[in-house]
């Protein structure tokens, strides 16, 4: 039988079952209490959405939904239940839940600890963590600083999820060599369906056992798998598909911009963007987005998460964009904002971040 580790103490999922904990964190307490609803055979979960595409809400979800998937992500990296897993996400969500999910299923050992931008900083378990999941942001800080970018490297398997990684984050992943994978999944999935390797180049993701995929007409992807909330679940996300079980994922087709009749996928614009940004401005959270215009219907703009940035040097960052991307794909302006506004899991809410502007 597995078990909860926390840093002055450990309980069997047998203790936990029966109500042998006493803690007083409202995290720890969040956590047992799901685990022990688990435990005791509950059937059916009230999970939250993250909001980042527009209002969250409540999805209800059931149990076996919930195993096919931890079976379905076991089967896929082949993990045995000697294995020891991190929890440092929000176990409120979606990715926090079914990492203690994936625990009392696997039989594994669990490493639980209260989520923060960087959740290797000063970790106390100083033994082989086989499997974690992160967000970005997590993952950023884990890699800004040496001793915990060491105990990133030493993770066997590391999922990273929520929001899709920058490209000068996957750049210092597959430098510092680690064995991370790109998620592809929504709630309503039930954590992820589809996973991607981080190597050099784009990603390419492998869905899971059991996962059917397809295109409607306009190129969004549909789902079929035992463990989504519907028979075949479409979802706005456009893709590129490779054959019945790969994919490239294009974006969001909520934020396509036309422009001039055009057609602008931010999510591919951005990571050409990247290297130019970084360049000028240094390592900003960014994003692109169209804003009507009389002309050309949308025009298309860049979002820097930065202090005031002096006219000059936007001119020299555009003229630098002309010279080697197709001249719509050059931002008609430059704005930035102190501080964008990210949903509970650290994913940038686009929609209310430019409603601050």
């Amino acid at each position: 039988m597995g078990k909860i580790i926390l840093e002055n103490k450990e309980y069997t999922f047998d203790q936990i079952k029966n109500g042998q904990w006493n803690e007083d964190d409202p995290y720890i307490i969040q956590a047992f209490s799901f685990c022990q609803q688990w435990l005791n055979g509950i059937k059916d979960f009230e999970l939250k959405t993250s909001g980042s595409t527009g209002k969250p809400k409540i999805n209800h979800v059931s149990r076996n939904q919930m195993e096919i998937s931890a079976a379905a992500t076991k089967a896929y990296f082949k993990i045995d239940c000697r294995s020891t897993l991190l929890c440092c996400l929000n176990t409120d969500m979606i990715g926090g839940k079914m990492m203690l999910v994936r625990a009392m299923e696997w039989n594994a050992d669990l490493v639980l600890v209260r989520p923060k931008e960087n959740p290797l900083e000063g970790l106390w378990f100083e033994s082989r963590i086989d499997f974690a999941a992160m967000v970005p942001l997590q993952v950023q800080a884990c890699l800004s600083d040496v001793e915990t970018t060491m105990k990133l490297k030493n993770i066997g398997t590391l999922i990273i999820g929520g929001a899709p990684s920058s490209g000068s984050l996957k750049e210092k992943i597959v430098e510092e060599d680690i064995h991370a994978y790109q998620t592809f999944g929504m709630t309503e999935t039930v954590s992820h369906i589809a996973l991607a390797p981080i190597t050099k180049g784009e990603l390419v993701f492998d869905t899971l056992p059991g996962v059917s995929i397809g295109t409607d007409e306009d190129g969004r992807l549909w789902i079929s798998a035992a463990m989504a909330s519907e028979e075949k679940l479409q979802t706005n996300d456009l893709v590129e598909l490779l054959n019945s079980s790969q994919f490239k994922w294009l974006g969001r087709a909520d934020f396509t911009i036309n422009s001039g009749g055009i057609k602008i996928q931010p999510e591919v614009l951005e990571p050409q963007l990247s290297p130019f940004i970084l360049n000028h401005f240094g390592d900003v959270p960014f994003f692109v987005f169209g804003k009507h215009d009389e002309k050309l219907g949308q025009k298309l703009l860049l979002l820097l998460e930065s202090e005031i940035i002096e006219a000059s040097k936007i001119k020299t960052f555009q003229d630098d964009l002309r010279a080697s991307l197709i001249n719509y794909l050059v931002p008609k302006e430059v704005l930035v904002l102190d501080k964008f506004v990210r949903t509970e899991s650290g994913k940038i809410n686009r929609l209310e971040t430019i409603k601050l502007l």
